[in-house]
């Protein structure tokens, strides 16, 4: 089946003009970038789910959430006291949903704002500013019920402990880039819902070696997910561009990210999520 036709999100196109920021959306290719949402132009794809559909997120983009070959489901195994207690630390994040009523997340969504535009004043909490992010609209808030409070964090995350690939990746540096681009924003809280699936986070227990091995990974770092958002986030981006890929092909991209990420989680005699080898791209210059 063609991975269109199913869902929908806003693509976000590149447009050539002046910023009165500078030149912080600076392009190899063709000068300065911002981000537009094009409101008008909605496209569809697929993103069937072995077991049913995709989930929606926010208003647009739809997760992949295919079950790869080396993610089958295998006998049950039991867990370590150690790793029972990461995991359910770190579901106890996954439930909490984004409420624009606490000024902790209110805090937490300007946080991100400064972490990514420093030289920018965000005016208002909702503001046409946000779509400069590659949110869909002016409050962002609406692209977070289906990622989570724990796709703000995970984003934050990515921001504060690998700043350059970050902003590479908002700003669109690096590479010969996509005339339609996806968009940063609500791309980062698919790959929030996508690992989450991934790894059967939200079973009792993993129903998959490669959420068991994950948890490998947890229990020796609690941040070991954080990590391994950031590092599936640039590996999107890398294979986005590898893929030459426009909007038409986000789902397909979201897969072949998907798979590399299970592929490098099972490699042999690697004991912490470091260790991945495409780890080695958020270290990049």
């Amino acid at each position: 089946m063609d991975d269109r036709g199913g869902g929908s999100f806003v693509a976000v196109r590149r447009i050539s003009q002046s910023l009165e920021r500078g030149n912080v959306y600076d392009s190899s290719s063709s000068g300065n970038f911002p981000f537009t949402t094009i409101n008008h132009c909605i496209f569809l794809y697929v993103a069937e789910a072995v077991a049913g559909s995709a989930a929606w997120l926010g208003r647009g983009l739809s997760c992949v959430c295919v079950q790869g070959r080396d993610g089958a489901s295998r006998p049950s195994f039991d867990l370590t006291p150690a790793q029972e207690e990461c995991l359910q630390r770190l579901q106890n994040r996954m439930e909490v949903a984004y409420d624009t009523s606490i000024p902790q997340h209110q805090d937490a969504l300007k946080g991100l704002w400064k972490l990514a535009f420093p030289e920018e004043e965000l005016h208002a909490i909702v503001s046409e500013q946000w779509k400069e992010m590659g949110w869909q609209g002016k409050d962002p808030s609406t692209d977070f019920r289906g990622g989570g409070f724990i796709s703000l964090e995970n984003l934050l995350y990515f921001a504060k402990r690998f700043p350059k690939s970050f902003q590479d990746l908002l700003r669109k540096q690096v590479g010969d880039r996509s005339v339609w681009e996806y968009p940063f924003a609500v791309a980062g809280i698919n790959i929030t819902f996508m690992l989450i699936q991934m790894l059967g986070l939200e079973a009792v227990k993993p129903p998959s070696i490669v959420g068991e091995t994950f948890l490998r990974f947890l229990s020796v770092n609690e941040s070991a997910f954080d990590i391994l958002y950031c590092i599936a986030f640039k590996l999107m981006d890398h294979q986005w561009l590898s893929m030459r890929a426009s909007y038409m092909e986000f789902n397909t991209v979201m897969k072949s990210t998907r798979r590399q990420l299970e592929r490098e989680i099972m490699v042999e005699d690697i004991t912490y999520i470091e260790d991945m080898p495409s780890y080695s791209l958020l270290l990049s210059q």
